[in-house]
Parts: C-alpha cells; sequence; structure tokens
C-alpha cells in the first residue's frame, strides 16, 4: 500500500500546476504535455525488463531499490534547472515502472486466495495518492513560497517511506530467493491473444486516463474555473472512484466472468467525457464524478485481470511487464496528442471528440479480457479455468 502511493501522483500533480509550469517556461501546450507524459514513457521502456531485474536481483531489493531512486529523482526536481526537470521525472518514471510491474505479482505470491481483493486495495491506495496529488498541488505550492518546483520535490517523501516500509520484508525475501523464478520466459506471451486483450484494455484505459489527469484542469480553466477549484476538481474524479475499485476487487474475486464489471465501469466514464465535450461549464462536477467512477472501476479491474489470467507468479510478472509496456506507450500518446491537437485547432473540441471516440474501443477490449480465459490457453474450453477465489495451478498446453 505505501509503495503504490507515489505510483501515479507523479502524474498527477502535473495537471493542476501545468499553467504556472507554462507561464514560467514558456512551454506551449503540447510541450508542456510531455512533462505529463514522460513516467509514462519510461514505464513503457522499462516495464518489460523489470521481470528479469527482479529475477537477477530478488523481488524485494528489487523493489526497495526502486523506491529509493525515485525518492532521490523526485527530490532533485526542486532544482530550477529544466534539463534536470524532465531527467529527474524520466528517472522516477523509470523507478515506478519497476513497482507497478512487481506488484501484481507480489500480490500473486503473497495472497494467492484473495489475489483480486487485495489488487483492488493497492489500486485504491494508487487512487489516493493521485488524489491528494491533484488536490494539494496548488495549494502545496502556496505553502511552500509559490513554487512550483517545491510542490513537485515534496513528492519524494512518500516514495521513500515506501522504502522504509518494505525493508523488513528483505530478510524474508532472502530466505526464499531460491524460489525466485527461473530465466525461462514466455516469448509466446507477446503472440497469444489474451495477453493482448488484456494489453489492449489497460493501453486505452492509460490514454484516456492520463489525457484526463493532464488537461481536465486545463479544460475547466478555459471555460472560467479558478486554478485551484480545477486542482480540486480532478482530485474529486480521483477520489470518487474509490469505493467503487473496492467493490470491482471484491466482484472479481466471484465472479467466473468479468465482463459484466468492464461494461459497468466504462459505461459512466463515456458518459463523463461525453458531458466534458458537450457542456464542460453546465456540470463540470458531475462529468468529473462520472469519469472518476470509470476511472477507479477499470484500473483495479485491468489490474486484477492480470493476476487473473495469469496462471502462476512468472507469467503474472511477464503479463504484468508486457501489458504495461505496450498500454503506457499508448498512454504517453495521450497528453502529448491532446495537447498538439488543441494547438492546432485552437479549441478543446477536437481533442475532446476523439477521446469520448477512443471509449468505444475501450469498451470491446474490456469485454473481450473479461472472458474467463489464461494467457497461453486461449484455446481451452472457458469452463476449464477455475473460479477466482480458487487455488490457481499452471493448466495444460491447449
Amino acid at each position: 500500500m505505501l509503495v503504490s502511493l507515489n505510483l501515479r501522483a507523479i502524474v498527477t500533480i502535473v495537471g493542476p500546476l501545468i499553467g504556472d509550469i507554462r507561464a514560467d517556461l514558456g512551454l506551449s501546450r503540447s510541450a508542456a504535455g510531455l512533462l505529463a507524459t514522460l513516467p509514462l514513457v519510461a514505464w513503457a521502456i522499462v516495464s518489460p525488463l523489470a521481470p528479469r531485474v527482479a529475477r537477477r536481483f530478488g523481488s524485494d531489493r528489487t523493489l526497495v531499490a526502486a523506491m529509493v531512486v525515485m525518492a532521490a529523482a523526485l527530490a532533485l526536481r526542486i532544482v530550477p534547472s529544466l534539463p534536470l526537470l524532465l531527467a529527474a521525472t524520466f528517472v522516477a518514471g523509470c523507478a515506478g515502472a519497476i513497482a507497478n510491474v512487481l506488484l501484481p505479482a507480489l500480490v500473486k505470491q503473497h495472497f494467492p486466495r484473495h489475489a483480486a481483493v487485495m489488487v483492488a486495495a493497492y489500486s485504491i491506495v494508487l487512487g489516493i495518492g493521485a488524489s491528494l496529488a491533484a488536490g494539494l498541488a496548488v495549494p502545496s505550492m502556496g505553502w511552500l513560497g509559490g513554487s512550483w518546483q517545491a510542490a513537485l520535490a515534496v513528492w519524494a517523501a512518500p516514495a521513500l517511506l515506501g522504502a522504509v516500509a518494505w525493508l523488513p520484508q528483505l530478510r524474508e525475501g532472502a530466505r526464499r530467493s531460491g524460489a525466485e523464478p527461473g530465466p525461462h520466459e514466455h516469448a509466446g506471451l507477446w503472440r497469444d491473444r489474451v495477453a493482448w486483450q488484456v494489453t489492449g484494455f489497460l493501453a486505452s484505459l492509460a490514454l484516456l486516463f492520463y489525457s484526463m489527469a493532464a488537461w481536465l484542469p486545463d479544460v475547466e480553466r478555459a471555460h472560467g474555473m479558478s486554478a485551484a477549484a480545477a486542482g480540486a476538481l480532478l482530485s474529486l474524479a480521483l477520489t470518487v472512484g474509490l469505493p467503487f475499485g473496492l467493490l470491482v476487487g471484491f466482484a472479481a474475486q466471484r465472479l467466473h466472468d468479468q465482463r459484466p464489471l468492464a461494461l459497468g465501469a466504462l459505461m459512466p466514464m463515456s458518459a463523463g467525457w461525453l458531458g466534458v465535450l458537450l457542456a464542460p461549464a453546465a456540470a463540470p462536477w458531475l462529468w468529473a464524478s462520472l469519469l472518476g467512477i470509470g476511472f477507479g472501476s477499470g484500473f483495479p479491474l485491468v489490474l486484477t485481470l492480470i493476476v487473473l489470467r495469469a496462471p502462476d507468479v512468472r507469467r503474472a510478472a511477464e503479463l504484468s511487464g508486457m501489458a504495461q509496456s505496450v498500454g503506457y506507450a499508448v498512454g504517453a500518446v495521450g497528453p502529448v496528442a491532446v495537447g498538439a491537437l488543441h494547438d492546432l485547432s485552437g479549441s478543446w473540441t477536437v481533442p475532446l471528440a476523439v477521446l469520448v471516440a477512443c471509449t468505444v474501443p475501450t469498451l470491446a477490449l474490456g469485454l473481450a479480457a473479461g472472458r474467463p480465459r489464461f494467457v497461453g490457453a486461449a484455446r481451452a474450453d472457458a469452463t476449464d479455468v477455475p473460479l477466482a477465489g480458487e487455488p490457481v495451478a499452471c493448466p495444460t498446453s491447449a
């Protein structure tokens, strides 16, 4: 839980401060969007490497090292230098990628009979961290002498807390080091239909979510909302869905088929984006709430599917690496593309219409990923797949 507190905050804190960052550094919207995108680029590059690094050094030591590196990189963002700001943000994203990939596999290892609920629980903490970062971004800048650099750098503290909290696990990790998965990798995972369905679902969710995190405050500021209110609006969007994420975890643990959960998550999200497009000033708090319910349900669901679709811990890590690598590569396109479309069109209508259109393939991918299948066994009869709460063994080859 403490590790996950920081993993989205490094992205969501940028949106409420993006106007001040642009004004101070003289950046265009597309260039400013790069600051929100860099962690996603880092996640895309590093995620496939995380399982290999964990096998080489051990999952626990790798996780602690990643959080220490993240804390150091975030602290460096206080230095008033654009190149250093970009470099530190990228390095923090690389460290976050390691933690992002390892957490689902660690959940499957430590909580095999309660994996869905535990994934939902740490997903909620992801959302809490993201919400706190968004909601406190503008106030903390005021508390810290009007410095947006200090408001960014202060998030080094919870990253260090996550590292310290995991230290007792190093001794336990040393005792089970001989049980770490071997070097063999399932290269066929990249040719597996189920793996690509889960990956595509995460990718489309990431594109929509990080576009919202980067630009929803700016959209509402363009329609007369103050900077503080716009930051609070994003915080609401990141908070209101948290209870729904826990419900998704309990339901996914008990349902044989997760397609109804995908439908339930994506309908309010689609309605929220449509509201922002058609009437952004009419009911901004309602649109933010609908978006929050959708994303607050969708991300716990897709992270749970990574665990439920993998027959063992090793493939859970590999599927997590694949899904997050491709997913965040696609997600990284969102903030930059939305900013560029605004620069080209001169309004928010075109980029918001594109985001509304993207909800259609997101729904299709969610329904496909929700079918009860294992990666590596796409042709197996779905009735052979155990219920989410049952012990999972590696199935025979399809």
